[in-house]
Parts: C-alpha cells; structure tokens; sequence
C-alpha cells in the first residue's frame, strides 16, 4: 500500500488536474489556482504536479516539444494532439496486440505497456482553414 502526503496545496493542484478535461499543463494549473484564489508558489506547482506523477495519481504526458501536460485519468488509453492549436484529446482505442509482438520482436524488449500520440489537425482548426 502506497502512503500519501496530500498537503493542502497537493490536493489543490490534484482537483485542478482531476477536474481539468484539457490535459492542463503546470502554467494552466498555476493560473487556475489563482482563479480559485490560491497563492501558490510555481516551486510548489511544480513540486506538487511531480510528487503526484511519482504516487501515480496522475500522469504526465511528454507530447513532442511542447511543455508537459498532465492527466488525472489513469486508466490505459491513447492521446491525439492538433499539431496547429495544441489541443490535447484522449483517444480509447486499444493498442493492438500485434503492435506491441512486433515492437518487442524487433527490439529485443519486454514490452508491458505502450502509450501512443497521434499528431493531426483537429476539426476546430481544419474549418478556419476552409473560411
């Protein structure tokens, strides 16, 4: 059984991500705690969103170059990104099982999850680019 040490501002930084359906990173996290009129610390931000990645109570997603963004959702599932706005969208089709046998054939690896980003253009901005 993990411990937890959910101080105040843990769990504060915990409800945004858990709240939070755009996968927010630690700027938007930091802008809506002062939204909710905390006054934290970016340090404390930070520290927090990290302590709360290594008890796996969320995720972080590292998607291309970008900042990282942070999930609440644990439970396995796919990511899509716009590669014009950024949006951030879950996607929960399954990896196939055939992906995972060839990736550990052609590696040498013991394959035990995978996590797959797929990059394009949302419906959003495809439709400013038709205006």
């Amino acid at each position: 059984m993990r411990t937890l040490n959910l101080t105040i501002q843990r769990q504060a930084v915990y409800d945004v991500v858990r709240h939070s359906e755009d996968h927010p990173t630690a700027a938007d996290v930091m802008n809506r705690l002062v939204e909710q009129g905390y006054n934290l610390a970016y340090g404390t931000v930070y520290n927090s969103l990290r302590y709360l990645t290594d008890k796996e109570l969320i995720r972080e997603l590292k998607l291309g170059e970008t900042a990282s963004r942070y999930d609440a959702r644990m439970d396995d599932h796919q990511h899509i990104m716009c590669e014009v706005c950024g949006k951030v969208d879950e996607v929960m089709t399954e990896v196939p099982p055939q992906w995972m046998k060839q990736v550990a054939e052609e590696t040498g690896y013991a394959i035990d999850h995978a996590h797959v980003v797929f990059g394009g253009v949302c419906a959003e901005c495809r439709n400013k680019r038709v205006k």
